[in-house]
């Protein structure tokens, strides 16, 4: 395992509680102080799910009927490879995020999708 994966897969779990009040000077000042870590805002599992199966599910060329979190763009849905670029746009339109044409290209079934955009730290 990488060392950054590791680190994210434990950073993932760690919760660190923050005082909300901040001192400068000897003065207590109250401000917007975030009570846990960054890492406390990560997407859920469920909620990726959902999100990524309703962009698959609103793109024109789909039964919607055929959308689940294991169906392949081009075997399972009749997509061609335009349509799988359109359905990764729309993704990063969805989560926030610019997929790297590199990791875009891999990009080819519900499944993969799920698991990019869960996996990655930046999805909102």
């Amino acid at each position: 395992m990488a060392s950054s994966a590791l680190r994210s897969s434990i950073l993932r779990h760690i919760r660190i509680p923050v005082s909300p009040t901040l001192t400068l000077n000897g003065s207590t000042k109250l401000g917007s102080v975030r009570f846990m870590s960054s890492h406390d805002d990560h997407l859920d599992k469920e909620e990726v799910i959902a999100r990524v199966l309703d962009v698959v599910k609103s793109f024109p060329k789909v039964d919607p009927a055929k959308v689940t979190p294991d169906v392949h763009f081009q075997k399972d849905l009749g997509l061609d490879s335009l349509d799988t670029v359109e359905i990764v746009m729309a993704l990063e339109e969805e989560f926030k995020l610019e997929i790297p044409d590199k990791e875009a290209d891999k990009i080819d079934s519900c499944h993969l999708a799920i698991e990019y955009v869960y996996n990655h730290p930046m999805a909102g």
